[in-house]
């Protein structure tokens, strides 16, 4: 099972809809970690697990949060600005205890990274317009197995990014 990750794209419609008509038929579910500045029931947004962002406005409809179960596996969703992620990743990695996630995928710093920490791993897609730390616009697709998941971080061209390639272990309770 494959997920695709966006986050912060802010205000790209057209790009955003680029990256998921490019990988639709190869994935089975599609995130957006918010930021995405678009409306609730925007064609780009179709069929996609969007939540809001700091930069979302208000009445965007977008949930703060999403916990979301695939192949086993509990993914909790959200931009990650309520959890001062720029700062440190101790309060997210908190709610993802509480919340019994396997994978936390997150926004907001514009950083692409993924890590394993206290047997959850955490993916943040970094930003499809905006990116911190690295030249590339990216995104991420996880492919979820029943012993591992693999994370590929790809630029907005659609090339994968080889050194940002991980695989986790999963270890059951």
């Amino acid at each position: 099972m494959k997920v695709l990750i966006i986050s912060d794209s802010h205000g790209w419609q057209k790009e955003v809809e680029e990256v998921i008509l490019r990988h639709r038929s190869e994935v089975n579910t599609v995130i957006h970690c918010g930021d995405s500045e678009l409306q609730n029931g925007s064609k780009e947004l179709t069929n996609v697990l969007v939540v809001k962002g700091n930069c979302d406005r208000r009445n965007s409809g977008f949930p703060e949060e999403i916990l979301h179960e695939l192949n086993g596996l509990k993914l909790y969703i959200t931009h990650g600005h309520l959890y001062n992620v720029k700062m440190s990743h101790v309060p997210i990695s908190y709610r993802g205890e509480e919340v019994g996630a396997n994978i936390v995928c997150f926004g907001h710093s514009h950083l692409a990274v993924s890590f394993k920490e206290n047997g959850i791993i955490y993916i943040n897609p970094g930003s499809l317009r905006l990116p911190r730390g690295r030249n590339e616009q990216t995104y991420v697709i996880c492919e979820l197995e029943t012993s591992k998941v693999t994370v590929r971080f790809y630029e907005r061209s659609g090339k994968e990014i080889e050194e940002l390639k991980k695989e986790y272990e999963i270890i059951e309770n």
